[in-house]
């Protein structure tokens, strides 16, 4: 029975995609089983985040490692040549020339597979920093300006500070409500 490691390539800027579809074509036109097959896949780790663009929540896919693809496949003189010889690879992670295979508990973060309790569906990524003078642009406290208190990632929330009466006061708002400075 063969061992098959995930191991991880560093590709050109770019390119992950377009290697990662290169090394998918080998495996398809190899002819052994597939529990035979030296390199059994390829891919590219991704995460949903979102993003604000024009001013609504959008979500895209972002690359985990930009630069990197993951290859499951059995580390031998012809599978790392094989995969070193497909354009835009630039070559294996690892010490002096061996390639390093990811240990079991990355390899199942990477993939997704984890516990319940530990699952988060899609991150949102809150583009503001605790310090960050900003205006509020929505709402209640709309043409105030305030300064960052607290960011709440979990939440979708900003914690600001602002000047009401002569006092600072800490307001809760949906970071969509913001505009930075």
């Amino acid at each position: 029975m063969l061992e098959h490691r995930w191991y991880t390539v560093q590709t050109t800027s770019g390119h992950e995609n377009k290697v990662q579809r290169l090394i998918q074509r080998k495996i398809d036109m190899d002819s052994a089983s597939p529990e035979d097959r030296m390199i059994r896949q390829a891919l590219v780790p991704t995460q949903e985040v979102v993003e604000i663009k024009n001013g609504k929540k959008v979500t895209v896919e972002r690359k985990i490692f930009p630069g990197y693809v993951l290859v499951e496949m059995v580390a031998g003189q012809d599978t790392l040549h094989e995969v070193n010889a497909i354009q835009g690879v630039i070559k294996f992670v690892g010490k002096d020339k061996d390639p390093t295979p990811l240990r079991d508990d990355e390899v199942r973060r990477l993939l997704g597979v984890t516990d319940p309790e530990h699952e988060s569906a899609v991150k949102e990524e809150i583009p503001f920093l605790v310090g960050q003078a900003v205006a509020i642009t929505e709402g209640p406290f709309a043409d105030f300006n305030g300064t960052v208190e607290e960011v709440l990632p979990d939440k979708g929330k900003v914690r600001v500070s602002v000047s009401l009466f002569g006092r600072p006061t800490s307001v809760e708002l949906d970071y969509l409500q913001l505009r930075g400075y």
